[in-house]
């Protein structure tokens, strides 16, 4: 799919963005979030989960590196406002800032080569970025077909991606959507929220049930992740279920057994 659709561009308006500024900023994460946070720059974005103390995820977060003491996490819209508010539930003495900036930000999909150098480029698979530029910018670009919502979310699909909604926040333990093999979790780091469970699983191989990638004409059976209609009328879909699932379908990477 990503060879016919060469130059592509969506607007992404159901995401939205947490800023975290201050001096503080990159060891207050490191404290609350699954990944390293020390690993992030301007080339290196983050995947990361902010979980609960029972290591379920409460959302997943792609992390930009906006400076040395400023930090932006994409995640949907609909989460920004309570993530930001249960974040700063725990600065205490930290020198930071957190707040909802959905307002300030808008994110579109491409589907490129390279992305342009003019904007904020968050990489989450071979060709595709999320381009984050100010709210009042145009995000028309030349040479770019317009590919629709549901068209980038089947792309997200067949790459295994997930994601957390509100309908699904705090539902599922960070290995059941795949975050230990997508990267989105640094078992070498300090203590996190949720850290002792998610290692636990981990180490002692408790992990039963993951995100598989399935098609059919229902999914009232499931633990839905994200669905798309197909042309036909089934769906396909990403769902948690017990590991491996029979009539799961190819995910562009490895589980582990």
């Amino acid at each position: 799919m990503q060879n016919r659709l060469a130059q592509t561009l969506t607007s992404l308006d159901d995401l939205g963005a947490i800023r975290v500024q201050g001096p503080d900023a990159v060891k207050f994460l490191q404290g609350q979030l699954s990944n390293d946070l020390t690993l992030l720059s301007a080339q290196n974005p983050l995947l990361a989960g902010f979980h609960n103390p029972q290591g379920r995820a409460i959302a997943l977060l792609r992390l930009a590196w906006l400076g040395p003491q400023d930090i932006l996490a994409i995640l949907p819209r609909e989460l920004a406002p309570a993530v930001a508010t249960r974040l700063s539930k725990f600065v205490l003495r930290a020198k930071v800032k957190i707040a909802d900036e959905s307002a300030s930000w808008r994110v579109a999909g491409l589907v490129t080569p390279a992305p342009p150098p003019d904007s904020v480029s968050i990489g989450i698979g071979p060709g595709r970025y999320w381009r984050v530029t100010p709210a009042d910018r145009i995000i028309d670009l030349p040479g770019y077909a317009a590919l629709d919502r549901e068209g980038w979310r089947a792309l997200d699909i067949a790459a295994g991606l997930p994601q957390v909604y509100a309908a699904t926040s705090e539902e599922f333990v960070a290995q059941m959507l795949n975050l230990d093999v997508l990267g989105g979790i640094a078992f070498d780091k300090g203590c996190y929220t949720g850290q002792e469970i998610i290692a636990r699983a981990h180490y002692r191989g408790q992990v039963k049930r993951r995100m598989q990638r399935f098609r059919g004409a229902s999914t009232d059976d499931f633990k839905v992740i994200e669905r798309v209609r197909l042309a036909g009328g089934e769906w396909e879909f990403l769902a948690v279920a017990a590991f491996p699932a029979e009539g799961a379908l190819p995910i562009p990477y490895s589980l582990p057994e």
